[in-house]
């Protein structure tokens, strides 16, 4: 049975497609993977064919998730708060949320850290980590809203993703991993090793 990273939050354009495409493409050196996208626009499956070395299936496949021949699947979620969110979470062993530093964001998190934690009610396996995206160089903001963070119930990593040209690019080129900012590259492998200590 696959080990399941669910990535979501109910804002768009906090980048979760991004960092679902991202961490699939890290993990898949050293485990079987497949990307899962749950979002009814489709982004991340419509690339499928630029990412030929990775697995990448539909929503229509959802209902058979406990039964993928894989060690790991991510999944990317909608912009919204789905009803199918609460089961997603329940057969996840770790849930990201991914959120910009503006307050806005942080208000509109709210809502998804509730579900994580009814289903940690349910499921006390389960692990979740907030995690700051698409950082600003050189914001004060970002103290401060890291500072709101670190109080709510579902912890913040310690890695910060940075806005970066080469992450916002990496849907249409190789990845960060395969490109060349090596900055944006230490980001990524530092939020899967915590990713991979916190399950």
């Amino acid at each position: 049975m696959a080990k399941i990273i669910t990535i979501a939050h109910q804002k768009g354009g906090v980048g979760k497609s991004t960092l679902a495409l991202n961490l699939a493409l890290c993990f898949q050196h050293q485990l079987s993977v497949v990307l899962i996208d749950t979002d009814l626009q489709g982004s991340l499956y419509h690339i499928k064919e630029d990412f030929t070395e990775l697995a990448i299936i539909g929503l229509d496949k959802l209902q058979h998730i406990q039964q993928l021949n894989y060690d790991l699947a991510i999944i990317d979620t909608p912009p919204y708060l789905s009803s199918r969110l609460p089961e997603l979470f329940l057969h996840s062993d770790f849930i990201l949320v991914p959120t910009k530093a503006g307050f806005f964001d942080v208000m509109a998190i709210r809502s998804t850290l509730a579900l994580i934690k009814e289903a940690q009610a349910k499921a006390p396996h389960l692990k979740a980590g907030i995690v700051l995206n698409m950082i600003k160089p050189r914001s004060g903001l970002t103290k401060d809203i890291a500072g709101l963070l670190e109080n709510m119930e579902v912890p913040l990593l310690q890695t910060w993703v940075h806005d970066r040209v080469s992450i916002a690019r990496s849907a249409i080129t190789t990845g960060i991993l395969n490109g060349t900012d090596p900055k944006a590259k230490e980001e990524l492998l530092a939020l899967a090793e915590e990713i991979v200590l916190a399950i």
